[in-house]
């Protein structure tokens, strides 16, 4: 039920493109636009035959209960990369797969209403390289 959970899932960036981890994404929430949940919420990461990929620091899911850093006006930037972004940025930093294609799924549990009735939307990815 969506009142439960909602699983919101990305396959390209925002220029239509197929996620790919020879290339680095981020994804910025602004302030406001942080995941709209009561319970928590966190972005899991899927190789092309949707499981999960050996990463470096063996992390498959970023999310509110992790030590995310916000910038200094409340937002939120998310490293999506095969590398690190660099020491500074790693808490922030969701592996993807050493080659390859990739999805990635955004759990929303316990969200609240403007998650369920769209008016809410996640950021779009960027392609940063």
């Amino acid at each position: 039920m969506p009142e439960d959970a909602i699983y919101p899932t990305a396959f390209a960036d925002s220029e239509g493109r197929p996620f790919d981890s020879a290339h680095r994404y981020t994804m910025h929430f602004e302030k406001d636009q942080i995941p709209p949940v009561r319970a928590f919420w966190s972005l899991s990461m899927y190789n092309e035959h949707q499981l999960f990929a050996k990463n470096p620091i063996d992390r498959y899911a970023i999310g509110d209960r992790s030590d995310l850093v916000f910038n200094s006006d409340g937002s939120l930037d998310l490293y999506i990369q095969r590398e690190s972004p660099g020491k500074d940025k790693e808490a922030n930093w969701l592996p993807t797969p050493a080659k390859g294609q990739f999805t990635m799924n955004l759990r929303l549990y316990w969200p609240k209403s403007n998650a369920i009735d769209g008016t809410w939307a996640p950021p779009p990815v960027k392609r940063v390289d």
